[in-house]
């Protein structure tokens, strides 16, 4: 999908037809023939525009000329076939191409959405270094965003695992921490690329410019430092419940061991008495009783001494 889009001088954003000066492109898993078609109207290198494309891409910036890729991960929201939230990240392509500034990315996601409605403010196309860092800026409120919603989400299958200790819950804290650990590492990698081009003259930035770089770093540093935090207390609690699971396990085997040797006594002194031999008192009328009374009292015996060492 190709979407051409131009703010005017008051920064009123409308959709155009044609590729135009100070215009934004963006590309959303684009055909072959729309990648070529935006490569020969603006002479980019081919690579700029497939390379975000690539779901294993690393982060990066590359010039070419006068042209500029910055390639950085952005958090991604989906669901799986049960409708649970799955976080996860992707690529994203920013080209600074002389008249243009194209953004290139797999799927469509919330961000795009907050510019191609116009519901960022002081947003134009043709400021393309500005416009590149307010995407930097709105990816990691996003990913603090995302942050905060798999500690809720952590925080409540918390609540439900103390209450009963099911796979479901467990498997739900194995896909949040799996998350934590995407979200780290491309936070992260984005982190080097933006300070890469604060120290560096990929770009020229005003003052303004540089102001805004410098908060989106502080803001993806917050959003590293939330994940890791988070990462650490999951990977702590994963580790707790998994002790906690096997505690009960030892817990239930010793109960049911501690159960099969009481009721072991009377199956025992019931053998004796039901051997086809001689055996003493038997033929007193009460022998029946005195061997139910005998197997009553090493039961109880037995299950005094097992409560008394908390056996159960």
């Amino acid at each position: 999908m190709l979407n051409i889009y131009l703010t005017n001088e008051n920064g009123v954003l409308h959709e155009s037809d044609i590729i135009t000066k100070g215009c934004w492109i963006n590309l959303v898993s684009p055909t072959e023939l729309e990648i070529n078609q935006v490569a020969n109207t603006l002479n980019l290198p081919i690579d700029f525009l497939k390379d975000p494309l690539d779901e294993e891409e690393r982060s990066r910036i590359e010039k070419d000329d006068n042209n500029v890729l910055i390639i950085v991960n952005m958090p991604l929201l989906s669901k799986d076939e049960n409708d649970i939230p799955i976080y996860d990240t992707i690529p994203l392509g920013m080209i600074i191409a002389n008249d243009c500034f194209i953004t290139i990315c797999l799927k469509d996601n919330p961000i795009f959405h907050v510019f191609a409605q116009n519901k960022f403010k002081q947003f134009f196309t043709f400021k393309r270094t500005r416009f590149s860092f307010q995407i930097l800026y709105l990816i990691a409120t996003y990913f603090l965003k995302y942050l905060k919603q798999i500690i809720k989400k952590t925080d409540r299958i918390e609540k439900e695992l103390h209450e009963s200790l099911k796979n479901k819950e467990l498997f739900s804290l194995l896909n949040m921490q799996k998350s934590l650990v995407y979200f780290t590492t491309s936070l992260k990698s984005n982190n080097l690329v933006m300070q890469k081009m604060l120290k560096s003259n990929y770009l020229k930035m005003f003052e303004d410019d540089q102001e805004l770089l410098e908060d989106v770093i502080i803001e993806n540093q917050q959003a590293i430092e939330m994940a890791e935090t988070h990462t650490t207390i999951l990977s702590g609690m994963m580790d707790a419940f998994a002790s906690v699971i096997s505690n009960n396990l030892n817990m239930v085997m010793k109960f049911l061991a501690s159960v099969t040797i009481i009721l072991a006594l009377p199956t025992m002194v019931s053998s004796f008495y039901g051997m086809n031999v001689g055996i003493p008192f038997q033929d007193n009328p009460f022998a029946f009783y005195g061997a139910l009374i005998l197997s009553v009292i090493l039961s109880s015996i037995t299950a005094v001494i097992f409560w008394k060492k908390r056996f159960f």
